[in-house]
């Protein structure tokens, strides 16, 4: 056998010859490491001879009337040896959790908005890079789909900032700070507005939300600015609201993630941020629960699709 370095300046070692190695070592004898592999102490002795030959031909091992030790050499080639040995081990863990997010599954929930564009380019982007996994998906409101997640039917849920949920229980991955526009249907003073307003120019308007009490909605930032919205059209469904605003019945707070799927009839007018963003966006997952293989990945392909909404 060639044992001079190759081009690369790697001498063409065995770890086979490392594990004999690493067990003569560990119980000072050629017997035990042999009865250990499970191979024949001749075999065991020429792996050594094979290894000692590699590295230049020193000898790793004093041969000794009971059993070996270790040469100066050999005390300097253990650290290295254990070094590739747990490389090794890693890459196959490594290569095990790839194999487990191939053919694995992941079951996860994303409240409406990011459903309109972050979570379908992500799901897709994901989809393409691991096709075996099973993906299950819900909508929901932050809260409901955080005590899915806590009852273990999901594991991440796309959540946010709005809603008043309590977040300390879980492991927060941020996606990105959302900023906010009101919709005015084109008939509207403000339709031909250019450049963010202030909320307060709104104070009088009749307003589409989701629910009748500002707390805990997108309405909050009215709050905040110092005044209660008035409420005039309960609407749920977001593709409903549209279509109250467009028919001049009010109008709506639109998050910056639902902006690209406004319709044609309405017109987006950026509010001002005053104290900050709106609202945060994370992908969220039970703290001190070990997840699902595929998380992880899905949370990259999430960040990656957010770095290019922002």
């Amino acid at each position: 056998m060639n044992t001079m370095p190759n081009q690369h300046g790697f001498p063409e070692v065995s770890t086979v010859w490392l594990r004999a190695f690493l067990e003569v070592a560990r119980h000072g004898s050629f017997t035990v490491a042999a009865r250990t592999l499970g191979w024949t102490q001749s075999a065991v002795s020429r792996q050594i001879a094979s290894l000692e030959g590699a590295l230049g031909g020193t000898p790793l091992f004093d041969r000794l009337p009971r059993g070996v030790r270790l040469t100066e050499a050999g005390r300097v080639l253990v650290p290295y040896a254990e070094a590739v040995a747990a490389s090794l081990h890693g890459a196959v863990r490594e290569l095990g959790a790839v194999r487990e997010v191939a053919g694995g599954r992941l079951r996860f929930g994303a409240f409406a908005t990011a459903d309109a564009g972050l979570v379908p380019a992500a799901l897709a982007a994901f989809r393409a890079r691991n096709p075996l996994v099973r993906v299950t998906r819900e909508e929901g409101f932050t809260p409901a789909l955080l005590e899915r997640l806590t009852a273990g039917h999901l594991d991440l849920a796309v959540v946010s900032t709005t809603g008043r949920a309590p977040l300390e229980a879980y492991e927060l991955h941020h996606l990105l700070d959302e900023s906010l526009y009101v919709a005015v249907p084109m008939t509207h003073p403000l339709a031909r507005h250019e450049g963010p307003i202030r909320l307060g120019r709104l104070a009088d308007a009749d307003w589409v939300s989701g629910s009748s009490r500002p707390e805990g909605t997108l309405l909050d930032a009215a709050l905040r600015q110092g005044f209660r919205p008035r409420v005039a059209h309960v609407v749920g469904e977001w593709t409903a609201k549209q279509g109250y605003v467009a028919a001049g019945l009010g109008v709506a707070l639109v998050p910056a993630l639902a902006a690209a799927s406004v319709r044609p009839d309405v017109r987006l007018v950026p509010v001002l941020d005053e104290g900050g963003p709106a609202r945060a966006v994370y992908a969220a997952t039970v703290r001190g629960r070990s997840p699902a293989p595929a998380v992880e990945p899905f949370i990259g392909v999430l960040r990656e699709v957010a770095a290019t909404s922002r």
